[in-house]
């Protein structure tokens, strides 16, 4: 026989032996220790599973819901008093079944959140609980103390600074891009690139959307030249200017001791990039706003609210030069160089701005 069916067989012996045990001996304590348990395991789970960040936490959020039903449905529904009638004995039997039924909730819940995303989600076996080892539990280890430094009250402190200055709704910046600006991207249409620049800044923003997408690289901008002097993207306005279309200079990556960039070109030709210098100059008239809600909801309100991502992957579509094509949800950053299995983007040079030339 081999291990994995031994772990199937073993896995519905375990089964059956739990709905008999909890049918005829369980107590409400240990139904509810029943529940915790098994929202542990599906937790373990859904953190271990490749997937995608965003449906991690929704799944996490309604095992936490779905724990606390369960535990109040045993305390105030299934052990209560059943009275002494005729039926006493049959309704205290189907409340333990209902109890028992309980335990899928969680199972229930999983398909119905990854459903459409071609996902499966299985209730945990005493083989997958098996195979959480010792180089899985260090890496949880590992990841809880990095989450718990980018949780530190500074970067909590300014990005709550930084999000009062939001508004994903209206636009809030207007005529950042100064002449001068467009002066120098006029003075790059020579060059047959545009630059895409990847970027790991270590703000406090970026520090704390890490610990979402779990990427080192949570910034995307775009730049007429290799030189980086006419680099633009939407980002918080550095406290000078408002959250949204924006100029960037070097220092506005350098804000931790490991802040690097990548950059990438692709090439185009001299009318895409005055289409897309042309745009830029539009969207600058017209206002913009930064994109907060859309990272968690990826929707926007207006055509000039976007993200950093968003707005780099926008303005290449623009002018035909995606690198790929995702119509139905904005990009990460990281997903400019990762969905790009073409190899449009030419990797250019990597910049590390602490490190002495």
């Amino acid at each position: 026989m081999t291990l994995e069916k031994h772990f199937a067989n073993l896995n519905k012996f375990f089964i059956a032996f739990l709905v008999i045990g909890l049918m005829f001996y369980a107590t409400e304590d240990l139904f509810v220790m029943t529940y915790i348990a098994m929202f542990i395991l599906v937790t373990l789970k859904a953190v271990l599973t490749p997937g995608e960040a965003k449906i991690k936490i929704v799944l996490i959020f309604a095992y936490v819901a779905i724990v606390v039903l369960q535990v109040f449905m045993i305390y105030r529904l299934i052990f209560v008093n059943n009275g002494t009638g005729d039926y006493a004995e049959q309704i205290h039997i189907l409340r333990r079944f209902l109890a028992i039924a309980a335990l899928i909730m969680p199972v229930l819940a999983s398909r119905f959140i990854v459903a459409g995303r071609r996902a499966n989600f299985h209730l945990p076996s005493i083989g997958s609980a098996a195979t959480i080892g010792l180089a899985q539990l260090a890496r949880l280890k590992n990841t809880a103390a990095d989450t718990r430094k980018k949780l530190c009250l500074h970067n909590i402190r300014d990005a709550a600074d930084e999000l009062s200055r939001h508004n994903s709704r209206n636009y809030i910046n207007n005529g950042s891009l100064t002449e001068e600006y467009f002066e120098d991207v006029k003075a790059t249409m020579d060059d047959p690139n545009i630059y895409v620049i990847i970027s790991k800044t270590g703000s406090p923003v970026s520090e704390l959307m890490s610990i979402y997408t779990k990427k080192m690289y949570n910034h995307a901008s775009l730049s007429f030249d290799c030189q980086l002097q006419t680099t633009v993207s939407y980002n918080g306005g550095q406290k000078v200017y408002p959250p949204g279309l924006n100029y960037e200079m070097i220092e506005f990556f350098n804000q931790t001791p490991d802040a690097r960039i990548l950059v990438y070109s692709i090439t185009c030709t001299r009318q895409q990039k005055q289409k897309l210098a042309d745009k830029i100059a539009q969207i600058n008239k017209e206002g913009s706003a930064y994109n907060v809600t859309g990272l968690v909801t990826n929707k926007s309100y207006k055509p000039n609210i976007m993200f950093c991502s968003q707005f780099v992957y926008a303005m290449l579509d623009y002018i035909d030069l995606a690198p790929f094509k995702k119509p139905h949800r904005p990009v990460s950053p990281t997903d400019l160089i990762e969905l790009d299995y073409y190899k449009k983007l030419k990797f250019v040079k990597e910049i590390r701005l602490n490190e002495e030339d």
